[in-house]
Formats: C-alpha cells, structure tokens, sequence
C-alpha cells in the first residue's frame, strides 16, 4: 500500500463509499459525535460536525458545554447539540464528575465514531471527562478521531490509546513535536519522512496524521504521503474540517466491513483505517484548494465547510445506484 499511487488510493477509498440506495434508513451512513466545544471555543466543533455532515453523514451530534451549545445552535439547525459537559468553575452542586461522564456515555450506543478535542480547552473536568469516555468508547469498538486539545490525552495518558489501532491523531507540527517528546521519539533524529512511523510505532500502532506541507500518514508499520495540492493560507479551523471527513469515512468503513451493500469485499480492516486517514487528508487539502481558489487571503475555515461534497466529487465522484 506504501508504494501505490495517489490515483490508486482513491480508487480504494472510492470502494469503501457506500452507493446511496433507498433500502437504507436513517443512520445507517454515519452517526457521529464530535465531544468539544467551551465557552471560548465554540466554531472548532461546527466546523468538525458540519464537514461531518456535508460529506454524507446522517447524523452529526456536537456534545459541549451549555454555554457552547447556545451558540453552535444558531449555526445550523442541522446538527443535534447535547450540552452535556462542563468545566470546572460551571460544575453544579448537584452535579460530579462521574455523572457528567455517565451523561456522554449513555449516548455511545447510538454512535458509530467519537471525534474528541475540537474547542475542548484544557480545563481539568472536561480533559477528565473525555478520558473516561474515550476509555469506554474504546472497550465498546467504538473508533475514535482525537484532534486539538484532545491529543493531550494522548500525550499525558498515552495509556488511553496505545496499541488502540482503531484510533486516528491529527498532530499539526507542535502537536506532532509535543506528543513525540512525551513517546521518547527524537523528531531531529534520523529521516524526517520516518519520524511520524517512529511516533506510531512508539504509541502501538494507532494511526497517525502528520500535518504539514504534505501529510504522513502511518500506523507503525506502513506510511503514505497524502500530497495533492492545498490553498495557501492557514488560518485557524482547518483542521476541523479533517476531523468531520475522517469520522464520516470512518462510518462509511463500518458500513463496508458490516457489508450494508453488495461489493468485492476486496479491502482488509487494517488497510481500510489508512485508506480513511488517507482519504480524509485528500479531501481537506482539495477543500483547501478550492476554498483559496475563491478567497485568497481572505480565507476563513468556514469557507471549507462550503466545498466539502465538492472536494468529494472531484476526487472520488458519486456512485450510480442500482434501482
């Protein structure tokens, strides 16, 4: 797989996309619940639900803090906000850590992914709260997306998903370093193409999506380089719009696997996480491009949002149903 072509690749991933017929019902095509969202940061989990959404997922949940979820509501009325978590100063009398987990993990059943981390903060309770979640995710097979301040799971409780191979982390470069250095990996050391397969081998195995100029892409053991071509300008929020793909291609992984609609049945579990992390890449850098194309500098992480089925159609293209 690390030697095949871009072309080649999305090939594969086109396979894992499920034809859109009318025997399926609602839900089948992706439920996903993005677990961020404080009162400061309350456009990362939009934009993460949203590209969710626009990429096909039926059902895209944000579970946030209250004051989070008032706001995200006026966004789009095309997301289910759960206002279930809190931080610390906001944690009522009657309330305690344990039953603000409980909350968000009675809603596990109803899910396929967990997107963690997007405007999560770095408040103790919320870091918490996600920890036991992630942990019970983790014992039902529920794959996770971990991005932002939810790779300081990864970096103080590398516990949480070492050896986890259904897990994917979205490390930009500082993140990427920060996460290296807690795992003993010397990102200065060595071929700097190989840094993020040290990395992933360090951490068992989980899959890794090194940001960048070009994305590496690696479990451990296999890496490939998501390269096609991006805008120029960087602000804030991109990597929100990642995180939504990859959990909507993760749910349409399920979908393959559990074999909704006929198909080869040509792709093994292992191979299908890196065609999703890779698959995910490609679709934000070309969402990137376009978004630049139209904006220029001006460029804000919403603009992305507009030009999700966009990307999706350029690189991968609907399949024809049969009636």
């Amino acid at each position: 797989m690390a030697s095949a072509t871009r072309k080649e690749l999305l090939g594969k991933v086109y396979k894992m996309v499920p034809p859109m017929l009318e025997s399926f019902h609602k839900g089948q095509l992706g439920r996903v619940a993005v677990i961020g969202g404080s009162e400061d940061y309350t456009g990362a989990p939009y934009f993460s639900a949203a590209a969710s959404a626009k990429l096909g997922c039926d059902m895209s949940h944000v579970i946030c803090e209250p004051g989070a979820g008032a706001v995200i509501k006026t966004y789009s009325p095309n997301l289910m906000v759960h206002p279930y978590m809190r931080q610390s100063k906001n944690l009522s009398a009657s309330e305690n850590p344990d039953s603000i987990a409980e909350a968000v993990v009675a809603m596990l059943p109803r899910l396929h992914v967990l997107v963690i981390g997007p405007g999560l903060g770095r408040d103790q309770l919320m870091q918490d709260t996600c920890a036991r979640v992630l942990a019970e995710a983790r014992a039902r097979g529920i794959p996770a997306v971990l991005d932002a301040d939810g790779l300081q799971l990864a970096q103080h409780r590398p516990e949480l998903v070492r050896g986890w191979n259904e897990c994917i982390l979205t490390p930009n470069v500082v993140e990427f370093s920060r996460l290296a250095e807690s795992a003993g990996v010397d990102v200065h050391e060595g071929d700097p193409t190989k840094v993020c397969q040290k990395l992933a081998a360090a951490l068992g195995g989980v899959t890794i999506i090194q940001k960048g100029k070009v994305d590496y892409i690696s479990n451990g053991t296999q890496t490939v380089v998501s390269d096609g071509e991006g805008g120029r300008k960087r602000s804030g929020g991109q990597g929100d719009t990642l995180t939504g793909c990859l959990a909507t291609l993760m749910a349409y992984r399920k979908a393959y696997l559990d074999k909704l609609w006929e198909h080869e049945g040509d792709l093994d579990e292992k191979e299908t996480l890196a065609l999703v992390a890779f698959g995910g890449s490609s679709i934000t850098r070309e969402c990137s491009r376009l978004a630049f194309k139209e904006k220029g500098r001006s460029l804000q992480a919403g603009d992305l949002t507009e030009h999700v089925h966009e990307a999706f159609m350029n690189l991968l293209g609907e399949k024809e149903s049969k009636l």
